[in-house]
Formats: C-alpha cells, sequence, structure tokens
C-alpha cells in the first residue's frame, strides 16, 4: 500500500506571501496528514486480522465437517469412538501446537530445517511478521492434517494411540514439513528471500503436500502397520465392503468441509487489503480471494462429477459416498496451486483428481489395504498430484502477485521444467520425513501393544467396550424399559434391475 507522506518544508514553499507563519501552517497540516496516514495503517491492520480469523474460525470449523463425516463413514457401533477422537485432535493438537508446533514453523530468524523461537508463544506479537491471529490459524492447519489421519485408522485403533500420535503429529511432523515450504527459512519455501530451490522454491499456497500429504501418508503408515478391520477381506482375499452406517452424515460433513475450505484456501492469503497497482485500482488481492474460491469450487464440483459417472461405470451404481470423496478428492488437489491457476486449469485438476481417487482405490483393494474413509488415497494421492498440477499450470501473471519476483511459472504455461524439479523434491522429502518419523511410531506402538485394540473389542464396537455404550440408542415405552442399540441391516440378495 502507498503511505502518505508531507514534508513541511516543501509545503511551506508553496504558500503564498499573504501567509502569516507558512511554516506553522505547514508543520500543522502535514501533521494531521501523518496522522491520517497511521490510522489509516491501523484500519489495514484490523481489516486483514479480522480477515484472517474469519478464515481461521472457517478452517476450525472443518473439525466438524471431518467429524460428521469420520461418524457416517463408520459403523454404528464405532461412532462415538470417532467422533472423541476428532475432539482430541483438536484438544491435544492446541496444546503441543502451541508449546512446540508453531516454533518449529514459523520461529524465525532460523535454519532452513527448523525454526526455534516463540516457544509457548513467547515474544508473540512480534511486532513484524506474526500476531495471535497467526498461531490460530495455523493451528487450524495442524489439527486438519491429524484429523485425516484419524479416518484411516478408524475403527480398530486404541485410545492411546490417538493421543499419542496426534501429539506428536501437530507437535513435530507437520511443523518441521510447514517450516521447508512456508517460512520464509525454510530450505524449499518461495518466500525465502534469495537461494531458492532451483531458483524459484515450491508454490505450495495452502497445502497440498504440506497438509493434505502428511496426513495421508501418516495414515499410510498406521493403517499398514495395523493390518486391516476384521471382515474387511474374505478368507480367500476377495474385498468385502463394511459400509458406514450414514450416508446423510457423511453428506452433512462434506458440505461443511466445503463450506470450510473457503477459508483454507483464500484464507492463506492471510491479508485482503493490499493492491496491485496504483491505489484505486480495482484488481487487488481482493479479486484474488474471489479467484481462490472459484477455482477451489471448481475442482470440487469437475471431481465430484467425474467421480459420479465414473463409478457409475465401474459399479452400476449412483453412489452418494463415492461422490462426496470425489469431490474432497479434488479439493485436496486444488489446494496447492488455488491462488496461481485459471479457473479452466482447476476443472482439469478436479478431473485428474477423480481418475487418481478412483485409481488409488483400486489399488489399495488390490493390496489388502483398509482405510475406512480412503483418507491416505484422497488426501495422499490427490494431495500429491496437485502439487504435480501447480508446477504444470501455475500462471506467470499470478504467481508474480501471490510471490514475487523470481518464483517461475508452470511447464504447460511457458515456465521451463524447474518449478516441476521442485515440486517432484517436495513430494519425495514429504513422503520420506512423515515416512521416518511416523512409521516407527506406529511400528513402536504396535509392539507394545498399544495400537489395536482386541478382536473382541473390535467385533463388539468400541463403543460399547471402550465408552460405556452405543451411539444411537431408541426407547420403546410400549414394549421395554431399557434401550436397544440400531442396527444396520444389509441386503441379502441383489435386486433384480427392470
Amino acid at each position: 500500500m502507498a503511505s502518505i507522506s508531507c514534508s513541511p518544508n516543501q509545503l511551506a514553499g508553496l504558500f503564498g506571501p499573504n501567509t502569516t507563519d507558512p511554516t506553522a501552517a505547514a508543520v500543522y497540516i502535514c501533521s494531521a496528514f501523518t496522522s491520517v496516514g497511521e490510522s489509516y495503517k491501523d484500519t489495514q491492520r484490523a481489516v486483514d486480522t479480522t480477515y484472517l480469523l474469519f478464515s481461521a474460525y472457517l478452517v476450525f470449523a472443518m473439525q466438524l465437517g471431518f467429524a460428521m463425516l469420520c461418524a457416517g463413514s463408520v459403523r454404528a457401533k464405532n461412532t462415538m469412538n470417532i467422533m472423541l477422537t476428532n475432539v482430541l485432535d483438536a484438544a491435544a493438537g492446541g496444546i503441543f501446537y502451541y508449546l512446540f508446533g508453531f516454533a518449529f514453523a514459523f520461529g524465525s530468524p532460523s535454519n532452513g530445517f527448523i525454526g526455534h523461537h516463540f516457544f509457548g508463544l513467547k515474544k508473540i506479537p512480534d511486532g513484524v511478521n506474526f500476531d495471535y491471529s497467526n498461531f490460530l490459524y495455523q493451528w487450524a492447519f495442524a489439527i486438519a492434517a491429524a484429523g485425516i489421519t484419524s479416518g484411516s485408522i478408524a475403527e480398530r485403533t486404541q485410545f492411546v494411540a490417538y493421543l499419542i500420535y496426534s501429539s506428536f503429529l501437530t507437535g513435530l511432523v507437520y511443523p518441521v514439513v510447514s517450516h521447508w515450504f512456508w517460512s520464509s527459512d525454510g530450505w524449499a519455501s518461495a518466500f525465502k528471500p534469495s537461494d531458492r530451490l532451483f531458483g524459484t522454491g515450491v508454490i505450495d499456497f495452502a497445502g497440498s503436500g504440506v497438509v493434505h500429504m502428511v496426513g495421508g501418508i501418516a495414515g499410510l503408515w498406521g493403517a499398514l502397520i495395523e493390518g486391516p478391520r476384521i471382515g474387511r477381506f474374505d478368507h480367500t482375499g476377495r474385498a468385502v465392503t463394511l459400509r458406514g452406517h450414514s450416508a446423510s452424515l457423511v453428506v452433512l460433513g462434506t458440505f461443511l468441509l466445503w463450506f470450510g475450505w473457503y477459508g483454507f484456501n483464500p484464507g492463506s492469503f492471510n491479508k485482503i487489503l493490499y493492491n496491485y497497482g496504483q491505489p484505486g485500482q480495482f484488481y487487488g488481492q481482493w479479486s484474488a480471494v474471489g479467484r481462490t474460491a472459484v477455482t477451489t469450487t471448481l475442482a470440487g464440483c469437475m471431481a465430484a462429477l467425474t467421480t459420479l459417472f465414473g463409478k457409475r461405470i465401474l459399479s452400476g451404481h449412483w453412489n452418494v459416498t463415492d461422490v462426496c470423496n470425489g469431490l474432497l478428492g479434488g479439493f485436496a488437489a486444488i489446494t496447492a496451486g488455488c491462488s496461481v491457476v485459471e479457473p479452466w486449469a482447476a476443472i482439469v485438476c478436479g478431473f485428474v483428481a477423480s481418475l487418481v481417487l478412483i485409481g488409488c482405490n483400486k489399488l489399495a483393494e488390490k493390496l489388502k489395504f483398509d482405510d475406512p474413509l480412503e483418507a491416505a488415497q484422497l488426501h495422499g494421492g490427490c494431495g500429491a498430484w496437485g502439487v504435480i498440477f501447480t508446477a504444470l499450470f501455475a500462471k506467470e501473471e499470478y504467481v508474480a502477485q501471490v510471490y514475487g519476483s523470481g518464483v517461475h511459472h508452470g511447464l504447460f504455461m511457458g515456465g521451463g521444467a524447474k518449478l516441476l524439479a521442485a515440486h517432484v523434491i517436495q513430494i519425495l522429502t514429504i513422503a520420506g520425513w512423515v515416512s521416518v518419523t511416523m512409521g516407527p511410531l506406529f511400528f513402536i506402538l504396535h509392539k507394545l501393544k498399544l495400537l489395536r485394540i482386541s478382536p473382541e473389542d473390535e467385533m463388539a464396537g468400541m463403543d460399547l467396550t471402550r465408552h460405556g455404550g452405543f451411539a444411537y440408542v431408541y426407547h420403546d415405552n410400549d414394549s421395554q424399559k431399557h434401550g436397544l442399540p440400531l442396527q444396520k441391516i444389509e441386503p441379502t440378495a441383489a435386486v433384480p434391475s427392470s
């Protein structure tokens, strides 16, 4: 933003000969202009902070979406368990991100690997870059990554394991990755002033890699080490569908996540009152925020429609759960490049994201990998595609507006292959870092018998054995005085088509 400046000496020379004391008048006028300028700066900070806080509230509301989606995707006997894990992701994540996570992620000045300032929010606000609103927004991102992982290991994981992995993920694993790609000190960050990776750094605007790949790969290792749920594959190795108990909750959760994504992607600008040219022009960051919301919407919509017809061809059904997952896969993919691509490119992103998700699900079934929410496939697979997509379709004009000069644009947009090379490195380093941290953690929990519940508890359901009763109980006063759990009745035979 242009600042208001006034020089009393220059202004005094502009007064006519009839002015009694031109110097005093000039000082008075300039002091008034300075006061107005400072008030304008305060207003700008207030507007930007309000925008960031509102975005943080939207991202936090995604936790409700995760909770509803998870609850609907598991069987009724595990509903309270999965809901409680979502609450604990936010609660444990809040404490550990406050103590360690924010410092590891953004504690500047630091080295390229990890931050080392702001532990326990000491010296926040710092008067330069960070205020409390920045912490709140980044915490909402951290717990989103933890929520992704909880879906992969649902219906068979001990409660203590959730607490341990969630604290470790939000306190160390995720913050280190976000430091690499989002901090101005990160070794691969596009915000780094100089010596960027391949001369460009990584464009992962809202976290297809930083958030979604981290959560998805962590869930991958958890599910692999735990093994599939009882009954997921029969004695011949054929996949058996263990359907979630409520498509209504799945749809509700999906719409809540969709709503929250408008804080996740557009909110990642962190501020809105910033123009890209001379003051008074129509076009500024407020327009880029709108464009980002549009690309986010189009990618999700295209992925949903592609999944709808793709699954219809493969299975012969119009499946609402598959469509919801396809929609979310499109959102996960566009998250990296949402601010730097054209709307038409977002449609391409969503189309391919749907195919990636369908392909990953087929591969998971072949490998007997069991993820009740398809979280590893959706967030890991589609997140990786989103990182590659950005390196192909990022537009030069938009990259310059968001990241400044020196950052390369997409290969298909005439920007060369350096950005693509940087993004391949991002995928490999995220996969490697999460594997060497979360993989051993889940393996140790497994060896200590702290990871998976007993077969008896799994068959009975964790709501009954670990949480004191079922989530759904009805009372029939005419026939009995005790509650009965609702049970899902699956069709025993296919209904002939007419």
